[in-house]
């Protein structure tokens, strides 16, 4: 299983990160820490490559993360996905169907319950999990949620890539441009 054909969505921070995602093969990125004034020209340089962003609405400075600013960003933006923590920025992304992805936090068993709880209310299409690295984790919370899982952070070989997706992750997220190939 891959997030649409793909098994790494390559995540960019900084202009480098871009610009080697947008030389890319792949079709589908993940936009964290901008600013709203950058917004719009990061975004038009990924569609004039003919790529497709999912944007991380807590990532924005500027916007704060709610339903509002998903409905901003899903009607001028026009992004493939928003990935959030907050339930609502979730929902609302959803709602103006695209693929909205909720963020979690493997802290402790109570994050993990509240993830169990927080899921079936907000029937995300996805769930991101962070740290990325613990395979019995990204099992359980599949198996438990029924729902697609991306997992990111801490991955920092091929060897976590291939251990999460060995666990049933659909995908990984990552900002290490070598890992941004096929496995």
């Amino acid at each position: 299983m891959s997030y649409k054909n793909q098994q790494v969505l390559p995540a960019f921070r900084e202009w480098k990160q871009l610009e080697a995602f947008l030389k890319s093969d792949y079709e589908y990125g993940v936009l964290l820490d901008s600013t709203l004034g950058q917004l719009r020209s990061i975004v038009e340089a990924i569609k004039k490559a003919e790529k497709k962003v999912i944007l991380h609405v807590d990532l924005i400075n500027g916007l704060k993360p709610n339903e509002h600013a998903v409905e901003f960003l899903c009607q001028e933006m026009k992004p493939a996905g928003i990935i959030s923590t907050r339930a609502g920025a979730v929902q609302a992304a959803k709602k103006k169907k695209v693929d909205a992805i909720q963020r979690v936090f493997l802290l402790d068993s109570s994050a993990i319950e509240t993830t169990y709880k927080l899921v079936p209310k907000v029937q995300p299409d996805y769930i991101e999990l962070l740290p990325g690295v613990i395979p019995s984790l990204i099992k359980q919370v599949k198996q438990k949620t029924g729902v697609p899982i991306l997992v990111g952070g801490l991955i920092d070989d091929e060897q976590a890539i291939i251990n999460a997706l060995q666990a049933g992750a659909t995908a990984i997220t990552t900002t290490n441009t070598a890992l941004w190939k096929p496995y």
